[in-house]
């Protein structure tokens, strides 16, 4: 198994976003939506250098993503609403339209008692989907989903595990398995305060994952 892919969300502050960069995580999220109490609503004074940076949108509008991508210079684009295949597949051409190989990530909210989502017609347009503990607002729960139920995808693309992965994770995640799966999204159980990451527990954690 390749190694996990590592993403925090969430980040706001600058000198925690530096704390956070030198732990090494492959991606950091940065929430461009005004329903988040993590939203970002200007350029933080610092942004990762050594990780690639993740916007999140909530059902936006293309020219409010369009803006984001240049000042936050983007590397992947998360879709956190009801966003369709073809809305995905125009937010790739704009990143190919600024010279940036942009890649999508479309979040899908899982349940156990009810069906799984349709992602087959995201296959083509999705570089990675990210499966979170379904509730009425966009994500950002702290709670977790059943995972046994992401037996019931059978798509080829890679996905992350989000929706209440915390430091006491490890074992559980440990015992996960599935073919497709590509990393795990770390957020709310891991602050001190909302977007305010607790450096310690994310060191502890990521350490372990990683060995």
């Amino acid at each position: 198994m390749k190694p996990l892919l590592i993403k925090v969300c969430g980040m706001r502050d600058a000198d925690n976003v530096r704390q956070v960069e030198a732990l090494t995580p492959d991606m950091m999220g940065f929430i461009c939506w005004e329903g988040s109490r993590r939203h970002v609503s200007r350029l933080p004074d610092y942004l990762p250098e050594t990780c690639r940076r993740v916007g999140v949108f909530v059902n936006p509008e293309i020219g409010y993503v369009q803006e984001r991508l240049k000042t936050f210079r983007l590397d992947l684009v998360q879709l956190h609403g009801h966003e369709t295949p073809e809305f995905c597949r125009s937010i790739k051409e704009e990143g190919l339209k600024s010279g940036r190989a942009l890649q999508i990530i479309k979040a899908f909210g899982v349940a156990l008692d009810e069906p799984f989502p349709h992602t087959e017609d995201y296959e083509a347009d999705c570089d990675f989907f990210l499966f979170d503990t379904r509730c009425p607002t966009a994500g950002g729960s702290g709670r977790t989903f059943d995972w046994d139920v992401l037996q019931n995808y059978h798509g080829h693309t890679p996905f992350f595990l989000s929706g209440g992965i915390g430091p006491d994770s490890t074992d559980r995640l440990r015992s996960f398995s599935h073919p497709a799966w590509a990393g795990v999204d770390l957020n709310s159980r891991f602050e001190t305060a909302p977007a305010l990451k607790d450096v310690g527990l994310l060191t502890d954690f990521i350490k372990d994952l990683r060995e």
